[in-house]
């Protein structure tokens, strides 16, 4: 009932940037939260980011400084601003909405930092 498409991954060099974007479709509740999680090999998939319809904002540490996440709420949007990227950065991106009592999840997409 709800899909969420991302895009935006790739390679980057370490200190640099990209931008993702996550939009959501289906009956969505006016009053939800969006996000990112993120998984790297081997590894459990853990919280990044997430902001509320009304915009109030929670990060892991790890990237506080460095990611900023925003959202377009008429187009149910969800962007990841990541700046300064390090190497242990480079996990698979997955986006989120939590709306009417469920949880969905995007595709994933792949972000890869290089020295």
């Amino acid at each position: 009932q709800v899909q969420l498409v991302e895009s935006g991954g790739g390679l980057v060099q370490t200190g640099g940037s990209l931008r993702l974007s996550c939009a959501a479709s289906g009956s969505i509740l006016s009053n939800n939260v969006m996000g990112w999680y993120r998984q790297a090999p081997g590894k459990q998939r853990m919280f990044v980011t997430q902001i509320t319809t009304g915009g109030v904002t929670n990060y892991v540490d790890s990237v506080k400084g460095r990611f900023t996440i925003s959202r377009d709420n008429a187009k149910n949007t969800v962007y990841l601003q990541m700046n300064g990227l390090k190497l242990e950065d480079t996990a698979v991106y997955y986006c989120n909405i939590a709306t009417s009592g469920r949880r969905y999840w995007g595709q994933g997409t792949q972000v890869t930092v290089s020295s």
